[in-house]
């Protein structure tokens, strides 16, 4: 029985003990076990228990005998290095990067407990986080654990880094973990962190990102009694300020649909998502503000687009002003060219499965934004396609063949990248 919202929700599969016995009995593939049992750490916002997951992947480590590094990078955010060192450590290595928190749950709008990695006769897991992204986290290892147990050894070394605070904007853990020594230390040549999944039998990959602004605006006005004709309150503003930012988001929406080739990476995407103010029912405050959520296509002018705000705002009148939450100004796109060494080595194993890859700018944000403003060539993929895409809503799941099928992928892309041959700048 989980309390939520007020409300009373029964789980047919709430009984932890009776869960380990539907493990034994069926005698679940080992991979499908570890997956389930990270998904049961609730490392969710906004208490999360990294001190569970951190656990577990020492576990790990341990298991497949890869070095383990903890960096406090924050107070309580730590972020997590397990390490299979190269024949040639002085090459620069390969990151596989996925973060260890997820987000806050309904447990009301759930078919299962969104905590006990449920998993149904079709094989479909439910937890949250089985799409984003402790799936990957455990291919990640998995994959890992199927080239050392086959003796398989590479020229690059190869880093897992597990990082907290991802779903929050990063700032206490990628963010800071970037600028620290022992990230220089790591020697990056390139790296993976996670993307989406695909209703089709392509596999999305991500070579860039649409840059997150979080932008309020505060509009100034005349109080007054809420029974008079009060000139020029804010209220009049924030409608004002509104209608530009919404009639800007028809227009992303109308391009979107009628011009053919865009994904939703290619626009511009405009959401309201808080307003504030007032103080009684009969009073016409002398403040409102109101939050957006934008993410910027990097084909974007970012210095001309923020000129574009300032104008909404002045439009509006006297005292309007904006700031920023966010404000993401890194519009670096990775190669996707056969020349590239890097995409050539990640993306020649697709060919050999023949397999078809979908290369597309990530709609949203994700820690991998980090690796490409300082300059490292980095990919967002999921193996997951013929997938529902369930980040972030009610009854995430991902089935379990395709959660194995993703370890084979990795395993072959893992040696694929670990094994680029010397480049130019490494002599």
């Amino acid at each position: 029985m989980q309390q939520t919202s007020g409300k009373t929700r029964m789980f047919p599969e709430k009984d932890s003990q009776k869960l380990e016995k539907q493990n034994l009995n069926c005698q679940e593939n080992p991979s499908t076990t570890c997956f389930r049992e990270y998904l049961r750490i609730r490392t969710v916002h906004p208490q999360p228990d990294y001190d569970g997951a951190i656990h577990f992947l020492e576990r790990i480590a341990e298991e497949l005998g890869l070095a383990c590094q903890k960096v406090e990078v924050h107070p309580g955010r730590v972020i997590t290095i397990l390490t299979w060192e190269g024949t040639n450590p002085r090459l620069r290595s390969i990151v596989l990067s996925s973060h260890t928190d997820v987000v806050p749950v309904f447990e009301e709008c759930w078919s299962h407990n969104p905590f006990a990695a449920y998993k149904d006769a079709d094989g479909n897991i439910y937890a949250r986080g089985a799409q984003d992204m402790k799936c990957v986290t455990i291919q990640y290892i998995e994959a890992i654990r199927r080239l050392k147990a086959s003796g398989k050894r590479f020229p690059r070394t190869v880093h897992l880094t597990l990082v907290p605070d991802e779903e929050i904007g990063g700032h206490n853990g990628m963010a800071l973990f970037i600028e620290r020594p022992e990230f220089q230390n790591l020697n990056v040549g390139f790296a993976l962190d996670e993307g989406l999944a695909s209703p089709t039998d392509n596999f999305t990959v991500f070579y860039g990102e649409r840059c997150p602004w979080w932008i309020t605006v505060t509009c100034e006005g005349n109080p007054g009694h809420g029974s008079r004709f009060i000139e020029n309150t804010a209220a009049e503003k924030l409608n004002k300020v509104i209608t530009s930012f919404l009639d800007f988001r028809k227009k992303e929406k109308e391009r979107l649909n009628l011009e053919p080739g865009l994904t939703l990476g290619d626009v511009t995407t405009v959401n309201l998502t808080k307003v504030n103010g007032g103080v009684s029912y009969n009073v016409i405050p002398s403040e409102l503000t109101v939050t957006f959520d934008l993410r910027i296509s990097p084909a974007v002018d970012l210095e001309k687009f923020e000129e574009q705000v300032k104008s909404w705002c002045q439009a509006a009148g006297e005292g309007v002003t904006y700031k920023f939450h966010q404000k993401c100004m890194d519009k670096n796109l990775t190669s996707t060219d056969e020349s590239d060494p890097w995409w050539k080595a990640f993306s020649g194993p697709f060919r050999e499965m023949n397999l078809t890859l979908q290369p597309e700018i990530f709609p949203a944000a994700t820690d991998i934004r980090y690796f490409r403003a300082a300059g490292f060539p980095a990919i967002g993929f999921s193996p997951m396609n013929r997938t529902p895409i369930l980040l972030h809503d009610h009854d995430e799941f991902l089935n379990e063949g395709v959660f194995l099928r993703g370890i084979d992928i990795y395993c072959r892309v893992i040696a694929s990248l670990a094994s680029v041959s010397t480049l130019p700048t490494e002599n």
